[in-house]
């Protein structure tokens, strides 16, 4: 029962990327000590910039547990799929930002890991220019990463 419609209240995954959404919107300081994906504000710290992304892992029905991963480019040749359970290609990366969301669909962003974090701080992620809408009941599970500010959103 990968995702379908739960007795009484729709689709939990799109519930909390709606949050996710609303948070990253709103980005401000504030603290707090919940965790998981749907705690009430994005992290910061008095020494960073304060975090306007919290990253995603997609997980869908029939990926067996490994993370979704898409292009970080817009080059078609590039291929993330993973069938023998392989590395994925250097240009793929399985951390996302939630943009938009529209009924039981979302846009989100391709997120890279940031290979010249010198400041040690939240800025572990990069945009990428790379996009892609996802039917939401194709999900069946989220994971959030440690929120961060992300340059260019």
């Amino acid at each position: 029962m990968c995702n379908k419609e739960r007795s009484g209240s729709g689709n939990c995954i799109a519930e909390v990327l709606s949050v996710i959404d609303i948070l990253q919107k709103n980005a401000c300081p504030g603290k707090s000590c919940t965790e998981g994906c749907d705690r009430p504000s994005l992290g910061g710290g008095p020494s960073c910039l304060v975090c306007n992304t919290r990253p995603i892992q997609l997980f869908t029905c029939c990926g067996n547990g490994v993370p979704f991963s898409m292009p970080t480019c817009k080059d078609l040749t590039i291929v993330c799929s993973n069938p023998e359970g392989a590395s994925p290609a250097l240009d793929c990366s399985s951390v996302f930002r939630v943009e938009k969301l529209e009924g039981n669909c979302a846009t989100f962003r391709v997120l890279e890991p940031n290979t010249n974090n010198e400041s040690g701080c939240f800025d572990e992620w990069l945009a990428t220019n790379s996009f892609f809408t996802m039917d939401l009941s194709c999900l069946c599970a989220i994971r959030c990463l440690t929120d961060t500010y992300v340059d260019c959103v």
